[in-house]
């Protein structure tokens, strides 16, 4: 088996584990990356997807742009996300060291995907030579030093804020970020930020996220005080983003 086929192997066999439709949480921080990328965003524009995941934050990105390409190594996750969007979205099955596309793109979305891959900064240095001169690629990474993280940690669950959790594993995850290492990483790729933040100040673990989200306890007043609290205080936030272009 070659390098190529076992990653491909690797790709399906966590799929069962990360699909996120049912998750309030997950639907709701994707929602947010949007509204905060909407405004760097014009009409009539080429974007590309690099991860689909369930096809939740393609469907958010569809509605934005005028053409889009998705590509996803696993055919699964490829065939939920097509149920989610209009039929002109075109679906590439590849690794995304392989894709190798004739035109560049206007906007790239990789939203929690640098933490799956095998060489971030080779990831982005691909995503960089695929940008148009005035594209903008746009990440999201879960963040290591989030609250929830953190009192993980105080709570003697988590002995290391960087260590990948059995949840991270079961997921594939191959890293953790902060905003120290994804710049690093960012910069490293020759791609200049021009915006950075955090997403939602998360309190609490995933299911417990659900939970208060399921039952009201966290309704939208405080979704959108944990919001602006994510992007006043970025180095607790649940999620990291940064919106990067070609120098």
């Amino acid at each position: 088996m070659t390098d190529s086929n076992r990653e491909m192997a690797f790709l399906e066999s966590v799929t069962n584990t990360y699909v996120m439709s049912d998750s309030p949480q997950d639907r709701l921080i994707k929602t947010l990356a949007m509204r905060t990328f909407t405004p760097y965003i014009r009409p009539k524009k080429r974007a590309l997807e690099l991860g689909c995941c369930d096809g939740f934050m393609t469907e958010l990105i569809a509605g934005q742009v005028n053409q889009l390409t998705v590509v996803d190594g696993s055919q699964t996750f490829i065939e939920m996300a097509k149920t989610r969007v209009p039929a002109k979205v075109e679906f590439v099955h590849s690794l995304f060291e392989t894709f190798s596309p004739d035109h560049k793109f206007d906007y790239i979305f990789a939203t929690y995907v640098l933490e799956h891959v095998g060489d971030a900064i080779a990831f982005l240095k691909m995503a960089n030579h695929l940008l148009a001169e005035d594209g903008l690629l746009f990440l999201v990474v879960p963040n290591a030093r989030a609250l929830s993280r953190q009192l993980a940690r105080h709570m003697g669950i988590l002995d290391d804020l960087f260590a990948l959790t059995a949840n991270d594993i079961n997921h594939g995850h191959r890293r953790v970020y902060d905003r120290i290492s994804l710049n690093r990483d960012i910069d490293a790729a020759g791609l200049l930020q021009v915006g950075q933040g955090g997403l939602f100040l998360k309190l609490l673990s995933d299911f417990q996220m659900d939970k208060l989200i399921e039952t009201g306890i966290v309704a939208d007043p405080q979704i959108e005080g944990l919001y602006k609290m994510g992007l006043e205080y970025p180095d607790l936030a649940g999620s990291l983003f940064s919106i990067c272009r070609v120098p």
